[in-house]
């Protein structure tokens, strides 16, 4: 049978379905011209080639097919990537000229197919191609299936490929960064880090042929790291050089650079490595959250058989955030080492500095209270009472001063374990009782009751009596301090292998968020209510500390409300003691006589001598003041400065203060901050939100020394701040400074009371008038009519006689209703009811009426009028008002002209209407030319003019609501000239 014809194979329907389908490649073949090609044309090829090319072509996967020992490409549309630029001139063309750079790789594998007819398998299989103008590094997984043509020999071969490449390198970066995390995360100093990234990225000289890491500071760059390089230097140090890298522009603008061309042999790779050299690298900034003071720029490599594509700037830039941020918690970490060691330095030199001021103090402490004391008790030369008590202040200031200076001391010995303790066997329960007795008297005068439970142990115990006596003092004070009311209790008893101290009272307890700090030292329990806001916070530090000396432990209880014991434990025995410093039987040592003064001078300090409100004296002329100090000793001080010149009362707190205040309220409130119960800061708070007392001047007292602390004060809304230690007159200065400023804002009160008051009668007036004015105007009227009615009543003759007699009654009808009128709008005026009702008027027509009306008050005045006038002057006004203006002005005339002819003249002035009222009468000062147009104010206060002195005040008002102007001026000759200008608005509206 003869093979079909080629033109039934070439034409038609018998190439589509040669080559299925409307892809690129599909067209791309049927189209070509075969003949042209290594296969010949279509019409001889065999039908297992046929079969390849359609199932090729209808698959949706990449694949291809390489036919015959010359390996002939043919490829679908989803294998073109395989080609890049090759595409598509390399159709039907031989794999060992469109891959010739992958054939060392692939062609065995190719050739074993063909040889063996067996399929080859190949997963991220490494295949370098020149796709886009350069050699690449492609990861392909693929599968090499022989085709068997007619005579069952491997005709060719069936390629399944897929490109891995981005998964291959996405997770071998991944691992990369991966490694470097975990690494440098154990490092703890920034070398460290160096070196280990140094270790990371050395290994990673495919993707990265070379790292350099450079540290700029100021205008140098030093390079702290590098990988991939051979003993060759990378590049200068000064940044202003401009070499190799663009590190200062990097570092300055924080965006990554590319560097293209490096310098010949610059990055030969170390260890003699096949790979190329790189030609380009990548200069990136590290993460901004490295300080800018040594800010990092790392220069990577780059492979130049891997694309600068989106994933590896991606990767790059991941890269460096990772080390930034290793080396920014290092950084961290070793900023904070080094701070933990300069705190500890400086806890170290606070507590030698302790130590030592605290021993340089107590020299002059004891000269100071050697010779109060002798001052004191000297029988043969005894101090006045005044002085006595002067010098018995100091006495007692400078007690407490030395126990704090004793407490300071003792806790830095304890602090630096120089304390020199001596346990000797002591019967602790005659010496509890013997300490406690020392605070009979003051819990007597406070109201509190104080129990001692200490029965004999029969046995003594190992103490240092000077530190026992620190701890009880220390846990009365305590107790004493926080116990307003009810009781103290000691109790001394043996349990078991220790002895056991408790001391309980009834106080105002402590919150259970504070019971874990309370043994810390400074610590001070927020908001806690006592007797005083005064102490250093390290009493009960140093209990603990002391009790620790001697191998025992301290233990609180507490519950707010209710109160709180503390109980220490002291083992039975000398063994736990230290051998060198256990003294024998009947060992002794001396006793501090001041350390006891110190601690029960202090507790009796917190109990007032007075009752909190004060004693009142009587009333001085000079002022009433208010000392408000949780200190005894500083209330009495203050007292005593301020009594000579004012009434003082004091109180212990400023609870109390404001219970005083609302008794009875001060002139000047003196105050300290810190207190308790309620401190200065809310007595302030608590006066200024009571309107009764919100003007009362306060200054506060305070420690607390600087400018912030002064502004805190005044913006809490304090007259005055004084900073602790002050002198007796800068005190004294400042009460009589708030004092005469109180006076002067009582006095401005009372002013701006009397205004007030004086407004509302005004404003009580004007409602009067223009009530009585609406009433007047009703009877008014009907008076008015009744005498018309009347005079038409009367017979002709009768009508004769009394005619003169009416036109009186008229006239001072009249006259009553001008001064109703005048009295309207005065009310009117005053309080903002003055309206206008405008409409397009004849202003020349309006005043000659007026002039009309008001002739017969003009003749009797003795006065000839003249009106000059232009006709028909338009204008946009209230006729109502503006007739009232014109006959008040007229009015004026009539009363001041002295008989002399008036003109008035009507006429433009531009925009403006020009009237003029012109008298030749009394005129008008200078001086009074703007008093005359006041309410109430007359030109002439002569009575026998009359008036109530509103016309020209009622006349401004008018002219001023149309937006005009008026004015007087003198007349030549003599007299008055007033002038009103009032805008048209017609003209401006035509």
């Amino acid at each position: 049978m003869s093979p079909p014809d080629a033109l039934s194979v070439v034409s038609g329907r018998g190439l589509e379905k040669l080559f299925p389908g409307r892809g690129e490649m599909a067209v791309r073949m049927r189209e070509l011209d075969w003949s042209r090609t290594p296969f010949g044309p279509v019409s001889r090829w065999p039908q297992s080639l046929r079969t390849a090319v359609s199932v090729m072509l209808a698959s949706p996967e990449p694949a291809l097919i390489y036919w015959g020992r010359e390996l002939l490409v043919l490829y679908n549309d989803s294998a073109r990537f395989m080609l890049g630029t090759k595409h598509p001139g390399g159709l039907g063309v031989s794999f060992k000229v469109v891959f010739q750079e992958s054939w060392p790789i692939l062609g065995p594998m190719l050739e074993r197919v063909l040889d063996t007819g067996e399929a080859v398998h190949n997963e991220n299989l490494l295949v370098p191609l020149v796709r886009f103008g350069f050699l690449e590094d492609c990861y392909f997984t693929f599968a090499f299936i022989p085709t068997r043509d007619e005579s069952h020999d491997v005709g060719g071969i069936f390629i399944r490929v897929t490109d891995t490449t981005a998964q291959v390198l996405g997770a071998r970066r991944l691992a990369l960064v991966r490694e470097l995390s975990l690494r440098t995360a154990l490092c703890e100093t920034v070398a460290a880090v160096f070196r280990s990234a140094e270790a990371v990225l050395g290994q990673a000289t495919t993707d990265l042929p070379f790292c350099l890491l450079y540290e700029l500071r100021g205008a140098r760059a030093q390079l702290v790291a590098r990988t991939g390089l051979g003993p060759a230097p990378a590049a200068g140090d000064d940044l202003e050089e401009g070499r190799t890298w663009p590190l200062a522009d990097v570092a300055r603008s924080r965006r990554e650079q590319l560097v293209e061309h490096l310098p010949d042999g610059f990055a030969t790779p170390a260890g003699g490595q096949s790979a190329p050299p790189p030609t380009r690298a990548l200069v990136l900034p590290l993460s901004d959250a490295v300080e800018e003071e040594s800010r990092l720029v790392l220069v990577v490599g780059l492979n130049p058989r891997i694309a600068l594509d989106d994933d590896t700037s991606s990767f790059l830039r991941l890269l460096a955030r990772q080390l930034a941020t290793s080396i920014e918690s290092t950084r961290a970490l070793e900023e904070k080492t080094r701070r933990a060691a300069q705190l500890a330095e400086l806890d170290r030199q606070k507590t030698q500095f302790f130590s030592n001021v605290s021993h340089e103090l107590r020299t002059p402490l004891t000269l100071m209270l050697g010779p109060l004391e002798d001052a004191l008790t000297d029988a043969h030369a005894p101090l006045p009472g005044p002085q006595h008590q002067r010098v018995a202040l100091v006495q007692r200031g400078a007690v407490r001063l030395l126990k704090l200076v004793n407490q300071l001391l003792e806790f830095t010995r304890l602090e630096t374990g120089r304390t020199e303790a001596r346990f000797q066997p002591v019967d602790l329960s005659r010496l509890t009782q013997e300490l406690v007795g020392h605070f009979e008297s003051a819990a007597h005068r406070a109201g509190l009751t104080l129990s001692v439970d200490s029965p004999p142990l029969g046995e003594p115990l190992w103490v240092d009596p000077e530190a026992w006596e620190r701890i009880v003092f220390n846990l009365l004070s305590n107790a004493f301090k926080f116990t307003l009311e009810g009781g103290l209790g000691v109790r001394l008893r043996l349990e078991g292998d220790a002895g056991v101290l408790s001391v309980r009272d009834t106080g105002t307890g402590i919150p259970a968020e504070a019971l874990p700090h309370l043994f810390q030292r400074f610590y001070r329990v927020a908001g806690a209510q006592g007797r005083s806001f005064e102490g250093s916070g390290i009493g009960l530090s140093l209990v603990q500390e002391l009790v620790k000396l001697h191998g025992g432990s301290v233990e609180v209880w507490s519950r707010p409300g209710e109160g709180s014991e503390f109980t220490v434990r002291i083992p039975r025995g000398r063994h736990h003691l230290p051998p060198g410093r256990v003294a024998g039987e009947g060992a002794s040592q001396p006793r501090d006589g001041f350390q006891r003064d110190s601690f029960v001078q202090e507790v009796e300090g917190w109990i007032p001598a007075v009752p909190a409100a004060g004693a009142r004296l009587p009333a001085a002329q000079r002022g009433h003041v208010l000392i408000v100090d949780d200190n005894a000793d500083l209330r009495a001080y203050l007292r005593n400065v301020l009594e000579p010149h004012f009434e003082v009362e004091t109180a212990g707190d400023g609870q109390a203060a404001l219970e005083a205040l609302r008794a009875r309220a001060p002139d000047v409130v003196v105050s300290d901050v810190m207190m308790p119960r309620l401190g200065g800061f809310g007595l302030l708070r608590a006066l200024r939100s009571d309107p009764a007392l919100r003007a009362t001047p306060l200054i506060l007292l305070s420690a607390r020394a600087g400018e912030e602390a002064s502004v805190e004060g005044l913006e809490a809304g304090a007259d005055d701040y004084l900073v602790k230690p002050f002198s007796g007159r800068e005190l004294l200065a400042r009460v009589q400074t708030q004092l005469a400023m109180s006076r002067l804002r009582g006095e401005a009160a009372l002013q701006l009371g009397r205004e007030l008051t004086l407004k509302e009668a005004v404003q009580a007036r004007d409602d009067f008038l223009s009530v009585a004015s609406h009433e007047l105007k009703t009877p008014l009227t009907g008076l008015k009519l009744q005498l018309e009615m009347l005079e038409r009543m009367l017979p002709a003759p009768v009508r004769a006689q009394v005619a003169e007699r009416f036109a009186g009654t008229r006239r001072q009808a009249q006259r009553l209703g001008t001064l109703v009128e005048s009295l309207l709008d005065v009310s009117q005026v005053a309080s903002g009811r003055l309206q206008l009702h405008r409409e397009r008027t004849d202003v020349t027509a309006l005043v000659a009426d007026c002039l009309a009306q008001g002739r017969e008050e003009l003749q009797r005045a003795g006065c000839l009028v003249t009106f000059e006038a232009q006709a028909g002057l338009l204008a946009e006004v209230d006729p109502v008002r503006l007739e009232q203006l014109v006959r008040n002005l007229l009015s004026n005339a009539a009363k001041y002209g002295a008989s002399r002819p008036v003109t008035v003249r009507l006429g433009e002035a531009g925009p403006q209407l020009r009237l003029e009222v012109v008298d030749h009468g009394l005129g008008v000062k200078p001086e009074d030319r703007e008093r005359i147009f006041g309410r109430f104010e007359r030109a002439v206060s002569a009575r026998r003019f009359g008036g109530l002195g509103l016309g020209l005040w009622v006349a401004r008002q008018v002219v001023e609501a149309h937006g005009g102007r008026i004015a007087v001026t003198d007349t030549p000759g003599g007299g008055a000239t007033f002038t009103v200008l009032l805008p048209r608005l017609v003209g401006a509206a035509s």
